[in-house]
């Protein structure tokens, strides 16, 4: 199994073990980037940690007992004009996403961020 097959499969597994809201909304977020970006690529970094990118890490989706927390690498970078970013505000440059039990996630906002983010490392010089 190559890299991204196994990093897919961990994040699936991943899923399946939290069987509450909180694979729910992993399940959710993953499916959003996909759709947001359909050439991102999975990661399993850092003993067990989701990570979506292209051109560079997008987002990780780590989860916790009450909430699952969305990181975008660059989010500071990054325009939010909803405010979806609501935690790791402090920072020079991410921002996360924390979402717990009945929270809803703007859709729409959150694909833009994706694509904003996937615009943001694909548009740097190497």
């Amino acid at each position: 199994m190559d890299e991204q097959a196994n990093a897919t499969a961990l994040i699936d597994e991943r899923i399946r073990e939290l069987d509450d809201w909180r694979g729910a909304t992993l399940a959710r977020a993953r499916a959003l980037i996909h759709q947001a970006d359909p050439q991102v690529v999975e990661e399993w970094k850092w003993r067990g940690v989701p990570v979506w990118a292209h051109g560079g890490i997008l987002c990780t989706g780590e989860t916790y007992k009450l909430a699952v927390k969305l990181t975008f690498a660059k989010g500071a970078a990054l325009p939010d004009p909803t405010g979806l970013f609501n935690a790791s505000l402090d920072g020079n440059t991410r921002r996360a996403i924390d979402l717990h039990e009945g929270d809803e996630l703007d859709e729409h906002a959150f694909k833009a961020l994706v694509a904003a983010a996937v615009a943001l490392n694909t548009s740097r010089v190497r």
